[in-house]
Order: structure tokens, then sequence, then C-alpha cells
């Protein structure tokens, strides 16, 4: 079974939590049973999450042996200059190595397709933000996060859109569907 799963922000990617208070997880939206997530979003990061009860199709979709493609929105702080994008497009030295290129493009407006974050991002009127498409084939913890952040721009939203050949494809955000 394969589930794809628009996984909401402030949500994690398990199906219990023993914290105090619980936090939300996917139990409040996928009632599937024996189904685990092919990967990991952070608590913080929206977009498509893969569940599946096959582990040869997890490890498939996870092992970094594949160099499986994972794309992303990321709203960032600031204006990206062409250097930032092309050091993005090389590869960027974060504290545990070198990334692989990533394809990275700035988008002109924000993708009309997109929901409104629950709770919304801060604005600050006086700091620009703007929207980057990073695809990238490997799967450091935080790796967005930490690339756009070392090339000078703070990420304040992060959606995937794509693994491989899944994409969000008109789910909104909490939806899932069987494929």
């Amino acid at each position: 079974m394969l589930i794809l799963l628009n996984k909401p922000y402030g949500v994690l990617c398990q199906f219990t939590d023993r914290s105090a208070p619980p936090r939300r997880t996917l139990a409040e939206f996928v009632r599937q049973k024996n189904v685990y997530a092919a990967g990991r979003l952070d608590y913080d990061s929206e977009g498509l999450l893969v569940l599946t009860d096959d582990g040869a199709l997890a490890n498939r979709l996870t092992d970094p042996r594949h160099k499986l493609a994972k794309t992303y929105l990321v709203q960032v702080e600031g204006a990206p200059s062409a250097a930032a994008v092309d050091a993005l497009r090389r590869g960027v030295e974060l504290a545990d190595g070198l990334t692989r290129p990533a394809e990275a493009e700035v988008l002109v407006a924000t993708p009309d397709w997109l929901w409104p974050r629950d709770p919304p991002v801060r604005f600050r009127k006086t700091v620009p933000d703007h929207w980057l498409r990073l695809t990238i084939r490997e799967g450091r913890n935080r790796q967005v996060r930490r690339m756009t952040a070392a090339v000078g721009l703070p990420t304040l939203r992060l959606i995937r859109e794509r693994v491989g050949d899944y994409e969000l494809d008109g789910l909104r955000s909490g939806e899932w569907r069987v494929v």
C-alpha cells in the first residue's frame, strides 16, 4: 500500500507521541493501519509525505544510494542573489560536509495553489521574502534549511512538493490519497 499525505505544519511524522502535552501526529489524519512514513519531514515543515507498508519501497525512497530527487518550495527571508543561487547549484559546505549540487530556481511569485499556513509566517514590512524551488538528491537532517541559511537566506516556510515520481498534485493540507 502507498499513501500520499500533505502533512500540515506542526505535525510529527509518526503515529504516536509520548511527550507532555502530546503533539499532533499522523494518526489525526491517516486512519490506515500498518503504514509508516518513508522518510521524514520536520515538525515545522509541510507537504508531501509518503506512507507505505512495503519495506523495500520505503528503502528505495529513503536510501541515499538511490539519489532520489526531492523537490521543495522554500520561502526565504531576503532577496536571493545570483551568487547565493549559484552556490546552491554547486553544493554548499555544511558542518557535516559539502552537499551535492541542487537544482535551484527563484520563483517570480508565490505559487497560486499554495494553501495558507496555520499559524501564518511572521510578516515583516522591512524584510523582503522570496520563494525558491530546490531539488536535492540526498536527505541530511534539516538539509534544505541549513543550505539556505549557509547562503544567507534563512528559511521561513518549507514545503515538500515531490519525492521521485510522487507529487502533491492538488492534495490540500491534511488530505491523503492511496496511490
